[in-house]
């Protein structure tokens, strides 16, 4: 526990300050339009202030949902979406902040859902609480372990990342209009994401749980619910997002050049998003097991590889925005395919593995 809060520190502080260090280099380098390159800095610099409450807040829902908690860091991130909301209309419509008061909220609400959870854990019996003397104290053992299952996880979400980095300079290179449909289709998108996430997350903690009980055939099953879960939702959401799309981008822009330019991003990308499910499930139901740096290394190289090669090559031949978000679709298909072949090859063997560990025990 304790070492988890010092290491979720740490990486925030860490990750915090190379931000705040390279913002303005990054705007140079995704071709952020000269028009809101000064507000697009402005926001990233004061966003990253929160970037270790965003770390702690992480850590603890983490901690919290392997004992079955699931309702304290949604809770805790209802009040701060509420929060950020309020703090939002009051910087820009009576305290005129502008975008640095909008990113300073943000960082605020951050703070207060990280807060929520630090005192959650401090006011909890057994062997999850949290002790003021202890915080910052680790156990290298502990460190060692979480660093060897988290960090193909953390790799793959950076280099992921790097990417959509990629994707998103050449977005800006399409213009400001481009650029304000992205946004907007991206906020809308994101929900469905949220979900996906959601029982990819649950699908780690189950199996994780019964793998170490010796339940193998309850991981498995834990495996086709989620898988059948997921798609069921995620293609329910995909049509009503889409289905409803015009009317959602309304909210954001009443140029109808925008929100056509928005419906292309919520073709491309929302009604494919099934093809996102069964990777999430696959790769998060392989870290269960403690399997987590081959999923990991076929999902960077697969999805990397064919954004990039598509962004310089398909998308330079022809520049335009739909041709740009063809990309995700096709990536996702092939590391859907890739991951598929590696659970089953990978669930072969498991069952003998297992058995000559419970033997040497």
């Amino acid at each position: 526990m304790h070492t988890a809060f010092a290491t979720a520190v740490i990486f925030g502080v860490i990750a915090m300050a190379i931000g705040e260090l390279c913002a303005s280099i990054l705007m140079r380098w995704m071709q952020v339009p000269p028009s809101v390159v000064r507000h697009s800095e402005i926001y990233l610099q004061m966003y990253l202030m929160g970037m270790p409450f965003i770390s702690i807040y992480n850590f603890l829902s983490a901690v919290l949902r392997s004992q079955g908690d699931t309702q304290t860091p949604l809770w805790a991130l209802c009040i701060a979406s509420v929060f950020n909301a309020l703090g939002d209309l009051f910087v820009v419509t009576i305290a005129d902040w502008g975008i640095g008061g909008v990113a300073l909220m943000t960082a605020l609400a951050n703070l207060l859902a990280s807060g929520i959870l630090v005192y959650r854990l401090m006011r909890t019996d057994g062997p999850l609480r949290l002790y003021p003397k202890r915080l910052f104290k680790m156990d290298k053992k502990a460190l060692r372990s979480m660093i060897k299952i988290g960090w193909p996880a953390g790799l793959q979400s950076s280099v992921f990342s790097l990417s959509n980095l990629i994707i998103q300079s050449a977005i800006n290179s399409l213009g400001a209009d481009v650029m304000a449909a992205s946004v907007a289709a991206f906020t809308i998108e994101i929900n469905c994401y949220c979900v996906i996430n959601g029982f990819g997350l649950a699908a780690t903690t189950f199996i994780s749980q019964n793998y170490g009980a010796g339940n193998l055939e309850r991981c498995k099953r834990v495996t086709r619910v989620n898988m059948a879960l997921n798609i069921g939702i995620t293609v329910v959401l995909s049509v009503l997002i889409y289905g409803f799309g015009r009317y959602l981008l309304g909210f954001f822009t009443q140029s109808e050049d925008i929100i056509s330019l928005g419906m292309i991003r919520l073709l491309w990308v929302v009604i494919p998003e099934p093809l996102n499910s069964v990777m999430e499930v696959l790769s998060d139901s392989m870290r269960g097991y403690g399997y987590s740096l081959p999923p990991a290394i076929i999902t960077v190289v697969v999805i990397c590889t064919i954004r990039i090669v598509w962004v310089y090559s398909v998308f330079a031949a022809k520049p335009t925005y739909e041709i740009l978000m063809m990309v995700y679709p096709l990536s996702w298909l092939v590391t859907s395919v890739c991951l598929t072949i590696l659970y089953f090859r990978f669930m072969k063997n498991l069952p003998a593995k297992r058995c000559r560990t419970a033997v040497k025990k």
